[in-house]
């Protein structure tokens, strides 16, 4: 393979994987497998000779618009499309967002690996849609919430007794707001979460002072205290994870910082007791 033409190589391995009968082209007699590079034009909406030189090496830098078309007619997968535009334009593309409704059994297991520390996947508008027995324990039982209230900024500013069970609510508060923007940003939600934001605007004037403060913060790591019910007080380290391939979701882990507390969530995981709804705490 020749190296200085990855991007022309990376298209030709792909048109030949496709099959022209089940994209509504003849068969006829072809000298090789799967579309012909007239056949991925049409596709793209581009010209034949365009797309030949671009095979070639000969045809300059593809426009971002172009190099989308050229993913879709090749009917690139997310993975592919990104490294796409790593070769022919040096960075990524722009993040198309996706509305998540679960996550898949591997990803729960993750999550219930994850014995004492509790553990959960939220999306880009901070929905929470995984959690393990831990978090149900010592955070609060989304399963118990209609699912448009595990929301974490609902939970934050609308939730009464969450304020009284954080040492540091104005910090928290401050911190989510500032995270969940720049969470929403990085996954091209920002059109998605106007309508969350007006809401909590109406709902709480401190979201409203701090929303329009334009904070911006990176969840990465941190320690989080909690006055939890029945526990007292806990130390957690928490860790924020990327979800691979998926933009949109992040998992976030809250580690005991002394082992007595470890102790206490399993002793409480075991009586199978879980945080109903309205009592939790998070930030």
């Amino acid at each position: 393979m020749k190296t200085d033409n990855l991007l022309g190589e990376f298209f030709k391995d792909r048109r030949t994987r496709l099959d022209p009968a089940a994209l509504g082209f003849p068969l006829g007699r072809r000298r090789t497998a799967g579309l012909r590079r007239e056949e991925v034009a049409q596709r793209a909406g581009i010209s034949p000779t365009w797309y030949t030189w671009l095979e070639q090496g000969r045809g300059g830098a593809a426009s971002a618009e172009v190099l989308e078309r050229i993913g879709e007619a090749l009917m690139l997968t997310e993975s592919e499309r990104e490294y796409m535009f790593l070769l022919g334009l040096g960075r990524l593309p722009e993040v198309r967002y996706k509305a998540s409704e679960g996550i898949t059994p591997r990803l729960q297991r993750v999550l219930d690996a994850f014995e004492t520390s509790p553990a959960m996947i939220k999306t880009a508008t901070w929905d929470v849609i995984g959690w393990n027995r831990a978090a149900a324990t010592v955070l609060t039982d989304y399963g118990a919430l209609p699912v448009e209230q595990r929301n974490i900024l609902r939970l934050v500013f609308c939730t009464p007794r969450v304020r009284s069970l954080q040492t540091d609510w104005e910090g928290v508060s401050r911190f989510v707001v500032g995270a969940f923007r720049a969470d929403a940003a990085r996954a091209g939600a920002s059109a998605e979460v106007a309508q969350l934001v007006d809401e909590l605007c109406a709902a709480s004037p401190e979201f409203e002072r701090l929303w329009r403060d334009n904070q911006v913060h990176a969840h990465g790591e941190g320690l989080k205290r909690l006055r939890h019910p029945e526990l007292g007080l806990l130390e957690l380290e928490y860790s924020a994870f990327a979800v691979d391939g998926r933009p949109d979701l992040g998992m976030i882990v809250y580690n005991p910082v002394h082992a007595s507390d470890a102790a206490r969530i399993r002793s409480l995981i075991d009586s199978g007791h879980s945080l109903m709804a309205g009592t939790a705490a998070k930030g």
